[in-house]
């Protein structure tokens, strides 16, 4: 607990109750907790009490990052600088319906770390035991394991964490693309049950990425009803089937999950992509508004800026990522699956992507692995093709291959309306 008192003289006080107008008082803080709030406090405190100038400034409580891929950045770097500096003290992770826990082998931590590597980075085992010592990255195999980590290690911000989905569908049917059978969705459903009584508040999907994609609304209505009987108040928290091309019919699906199941929805990065969806955003709120009028308990979170970001390997078709990650790189070995993937990727014919047609122009390479490509990071595909004198395609598999997957991406695709 942190020692000696704080007080902050003069804020504008914003206390988050939205009945309660803004006030300038005095704030005090004892032993990391507030222990008075009032004016001219200065007067009752002793002089080894540190004083805050606030004046002109606000103090509110912190604020909480609904969608945040953190899970190994705040035990790599614990005082986690890049959160805490902008006022952020709690953090939603487990997102998109993959992350490191529950897992039950080896295999499948090590298919899940290359699958996410984009996301969160992937320390190598060397750096784990070294960079990293005493830290136990990838030690657990459950969602308790993981929260002890935190808790032996000492983080500054607080996390809750989601059951991903994805992992629950990868533990239970595999990494491919087949219908789960009777005593596959059980095996779910006991999954889940488990990692919520270890201190889980939800679940998150991303039904984008493999494997959680795989999963039909009646796998997924069988997940949520569950998570609504047993658990009442814990949200589903999904990254739905499109933001682009039939992103409505994807936002209904969720909807109708949440109606049909009772479980509280949380749209997670709602928004709209691609020029077909340009001026639709009436429409999508008209849709959450008729689902709360349904007695839907619907919430949602959005970014203010347009573009979003993913792995390069998930803009594949989902079967070029069925198996994991080392199937998807044994594939782009092959010539003949190379001509599919261009076709289904740049004519629109990947129905896992709702026929969507790739624009090479608008992916930009965020975040990369190796040091040969470091430089290329900020650039588009299509000017990288340029610079290198390749077709975009050949620049996609080269970076798929010589990143083994774990290149980030931008991707601008977004309309503030």
């Amino acid at each position: 607990m942190p020692s000696g008192d704080i007080l902050f003289l003069s804020p504008l006080v914003i206390s988050g109750d939205e009945e309660e107008e803004p006030y300038v008082a005095d704030v005090l803080v004892s032993g990391g907790l507030i222990s008075a709030i009032g004016p001219a406090l200065s007067s009752s405190v002793d002089s080894s009490t540190r004083l805050v100038q606030a004046e002109g400034l606000a103090l509110c409580p912190g604020f909480i990052d609904l969608h945040a891929h953190s899970d190994l950045h705040v035990l790599t770097n614990p005082l986690h600088e890049p959160k805490i500096t902008q006022g952020i003290t709690t953090e939603l992770v487990g997102q998109d319906g993959i992350s490191y826990y529950p897992t039950r082998t080896s295999e499948e931590l090590t298919s899940i770390r290359t699958q996410i590597a984009g996301w969160n980075g992937n320390p190598t085992d060397e750096e784990c035991a070294t960079t990293h010592a005493g830290v136990g990255l990838f030690e657990w195999t459950s969602v308790r394991g993981y929260l002890d980590a935190l808790d032996r290690n000492g983080i500054t911000v607080n996390v809750a964490v989601l059951v991903p989905q994805g992992n629950l569908r990868l533990l239970a049917v595999g990494p491919n693309d087949t219908v789960a059978t009777e005593a596959q969705l059980a095996d779910q459903v006991a999954l889940l049950k488990v990692a919520m009584l270890e201190g889980a508040v939800g679940m998150s999907s991303g039904l984008t990425y493999t494997p959680g994609m795989y999963a039909s609304y009646t796998e997924l209505a069988r997940l949520c009803t569950a998570l609504a009987t047993s658990f009442p108040g814990a949200v589903f928290a999904p990254h739905h089937r499109s933001y682009g091309k039939n992103a409505m019919e994807a936002y209904q699906e969720m909807l109708d999950l949440a109606l049909e199941t009772g479980v509280p929805l949380h749209l997670t990065h709602c928004k709209l992509a691609n020029e077909e969806n340009v001026g639709r955003s009436g429409q999508l709120l008209a849709k959450i508004d008729a689902a709360i009028a349904a007695g839907v308990n619907v919430s949602l979170d959005t970014y203010p800026y347009t573009p979003g970001s993913t792995t390069l390997a998930s803009l594949l078709p989902a079967w070029a990522n069925q198996g994991g990650p080392r199937e998807t790189l044994k594939r782009l070995t092959d010539s003949e699956l190379r001509k599919r993937i261009r076709h289904e990727m740049e004519d629109g014919c990947d129905a896992s992507r709702y026929n969507a047609q790739i624009e090479w122009d608008t992916i930009e390479f965020a975040g990369v692995s190796s040091p040969a490509l470091a430089g290329y990071a900020g650039m588009t595909v299509a000017k990288v093709a340029e610079i290198v004198g390749k077709d975009p395609i050949d620049v996609f598999y080269d970076f798929l291959e010589k990143d083994d997957l774990k290149t980030s991406i931008l991707a601008a695709s977004l309309h503030s309306s």
